[in-house]
């Protein structure tokens, strides 16, 4: 597994933003145009920001909605609602990452469970390292035909050890969001906004409920291209945006650690954030179906957002792939000058 991230001090993060407007990697338009034409030339992409220090770099729509527009991130949801675990423990609302089910929320858990169902803990579930078999991939459907999703969730069978490996799974975030609507006493759509959205400035418009009304946790929430670059920057600046402190930072800094690995990219997972390095950066990457996008460096003081169609498939041996090289191969690179 790669080291930690670790997030920029406020100093560093203004010294970064000199450097953005000094270096003649940053001051010149033509290494960001170039960057700005790979992309473009991505059938899928639909648009892309990128931020260094602070100043935006590029900014284009090369098909779809405009800028201004909230699109669906589709699984970028899940580390959203890791955010929102931490504005939880924040506020004592969650006692510990290793609180379990039935410390926190012991209504949630389905009659006849397995009873090692009720000792999952936070840590479990934001890890996508619940062990429970998965409600994503091929199992999706099913799982969103069922009448509830929670109880559907928490009542499939054990296929590996909670704490083991990682089971990429949307159920496993929707228990979580399940789990903070109750503790908080509002429901996630509220959370989001009153955690999130108000202290970044950014809307969040409502988004799919299950059929007991609670937000689907993990998927299909909407987001400008600016607020998602601004969410990626709230972690880049430990948790602080406009003199407020939204996350505390050690919640943003553990947030990177890793604790475990996808099967799928190979990629390092922390707290809803996949991580990697290239080019000697390490960056964290929040990913959505068809190819959404919050990337941050926080070495370079870098946040992208990018979005996409998304209808099509993005694998990392297709578009994933390809934006993967973009990130790595070409815009670590020109940031890093």
């Amino acid at each position: 597994m790669t080291g930690m991230i670790r997030p920029l001090t406020r100093r560093q993060m203004i010294a970064a933003s000199a450097a953005a407007v000094a270096s003649p990697a940053l001051a010149q338009t033509a290494p960001w145009q170039a960057v700005a034409d790979k992309a473009r030339a991505l059938d899928q992409c639909h648009a892309l920001m990128i931020r260094v220090g602070g100043t935006e770099v590029l900014s284009e729509v090369f098909r779809g909605p405009g800028l201004g527009r909230a699109v669906p991130v589709k699984s970028v949801s899940k580390t959203i609602v890791a955010a929102l675990t931490g504005a939880a423990l924040d506020r004592g609302e969650i006692p510990s990452v290793t609180s379990t089910l039935t410390d926190v929320a012991p209504g949630l858990i389905p009659a006849g469970a397995d009873p090692r169902v009720g000792a999952l803990t936070i840590e479990n579930l934001v890890t996508m390292q619940a062990g429970l078999e998965r409600t994503s991939g091929g199992n999706y459907g099913a799982w969103i035909s069922s009448r509830d999703w929670v109880a559907d969730a928490l009542s499939r069978p054990f296929v590996a050890e909670p704490g083991g490996r990682m089971l990429y799974s949307t159920g496993s975030f929707h228990v979580l969001g399940a789990v903070l609507a109750e503790v908080a006493g509002e429901n996630l759509l509220q959370l989001a906004r009153n955690r999130i959205g108000r202290p970044l400035g950014i809307e969040i418009p409502a988004w799919t409920r299950d059929p007991q009304g609670r937000y689907l946790g993990g998927n299909e929430m909407a987001l400008s291209l600016s607020a998602m670059a601004r969410f990626g920057e709230l972690y880049l600046a430990q948790g602080q945006w406009d003199g407020a402190q939204v996350l505390s930072r050690d919640w943003v800094a553990t947030s990177l650690e890793p604790r475990t690995s996808s099967p799928f990219s190979g990629l390092d997972y922390g707290y809803g954030w996949f991580l990697g390095q290239a080019a000697g950066q390490d960056y964290a990457l929040a990913r959505g179906y068809g190819g959404q996008v919050i990337c941050i460096v926080p070495g370079l003081a870098l946040s992208l957002a990018l979005t996409s169609d998304p209808t099509r498939p993005a694998r990392s041996e297709g578009y994933f792939g390809d934006i993967m090289t973009l990130i790595e191969k070409v815009v670590i690179p020109v940031a890093a000058g």
